[in-house]
């Protein structure tokens, strides 16, 4: 447990506007990271080790894509306990995002709701801040996040991810291909047949020259929405075997608002996470397992608010687990109890 209850900061936090209270977040663990401040917030970290696409990850807990756009804070990150931690999405180009406000909490019903649009530093600044964290150096995984400018046409869009790929495989663990955020314009047609085809295809073809370069193979993982019907997710399950991607990651947020109905904010374009996701995130693991098999890698996200809710992810064919919005609502406690939840369900299956 963290020296500093979260339940002393969160009023104050909860009492700052939500981009507020992020960028005051990120700031101090960045500040913090390091230092012997770092005990204020650190947890032990539950060992609970599973090999995954080649690598060794301490446990199964780890830190969703968003939280940490720009790279700045893994090691602090790191310090809560996490197994891996995922940063980005980075974009080639700084890009400023969408216009504020864009971030909404929906406190009654646990949730957030985020327009940012891959606000984000830019690539080099990016890879400037990943080399100065130790965190892999600690035996922990690091996923890197990579998506397209908003400025980039959609039909240039390959070319964005081939840039970021080339930039991050040398300090990545594994990489993570973001086609699924709701915030930049059209994003989400790339998940589509031909268009996830196209790509991937690039990807993989660029990863073969990658390997060769730099003598390891970085695992390549595809983030999908959960607002994807069997279908679509059979066609996304074929092309991930069919040209050699590692893993995915389901699920992003939601654009659905049928949980979040009436609330102040629900109608708020962007997208959803919190509580209302879990179950449209664990039907779409559920799917994916049946359709990809037993060992191709999941990592499950999506509405982990509680220790139940992450072994709910486990139970519904994820092999780890990534929270963010839960992190906001819970604090750095959620990663140890979800970790050792996730371990005893391991133990006694």
């Amino acid at each position: 447990m963290s020296l500093l209850p979260y339940s002393l900061a969160r009023p104050f936090l909860f009492g700052l506007d939500p981009e507020t209270a992020h960028e005051l977040t990120m700031q101090s663990l960045a500040r913090l990271q390091g230092t012997p401040l770092e005990w204020a917030y650190c947890n032990g970290m539950v060992d609970d080790p599973i090999e995954l696409a080649g690598l060794k990850f301490p446990n199964r807990i780890g830190l969703a894509a968003g939280l940490d756009k720009n790279a700045r804070c893994i090691d602090g990150l790191g310090a809560m306990g996490f197994g891996f931690v995922e940063v980005g999405t980075v974009t080639p180009k700084a890009q400023p995002g969408n216009p504020k406000p864009r971030m909404f909490r929906l406190p009654q019903a646990n949730a957030l709701i985020n327009r940012l649009g891959f606000n984000n530093d830019g690539l080099e600044a990016f890879i400037a801040n990943v080399k100065r964290s130790s965190f892999r150096q600690k035996g922990r995984i690091l996923g890197l996040n990579i998506g397209k400018n908003a400025a980039t046409p959609m039909k240039n869009a390959t070319s964005d991810y081939l840039v970021c790929l080339d930039g991050v495989y040398p300090h990545a663990d594994y990489v993570t291909i973001n086609i699924s955020s709701p915030n930049t314009s059209n994003l989400r047609t790339l998940q589509s047949d031909e268009a996830l085809d196209g790509l991937l295809g690039a990807i993989a073809g660029r990863r073969e020259t990658l390997a060769q370069q730099h003598g390891r193979r970085v695992p390549i993982f595809v983030k999908i929405a959960p607002d994807l019907d069997a279908a679509q997710i059979e066609v996304i399950a074929a092309a991930l075997r069919r040209h050699g991607m590692d893993g995915v990651v389901a699920t992003n947020t939601t654009i659905s608002r049928e949980a979040v109905k009436g609330l102040p904010h629900a109608e708020e374009t962007g997208g959803l996470s919190g509580s209302p996701v879990l179950e449209a995130s664990n039907r779409v693991i559920a799917q994916l397992r049946s359709a990809l098999g037993k060992a191709f890698p999941i990592i499950g996200v999506g509405g982990v608010m509680s220790a139940q809710d992450a072994a709910s992810k486990i139970r519904a064919g994820a092999d780890v687990v990534q929270i963010y919005t839960g992190l906001i609502y819970r604090g750095p406690d959620l990663v140890s109890d979800a970790a050792r939840a996730i371990k005893r369900l391991h133990v006694a299956g």
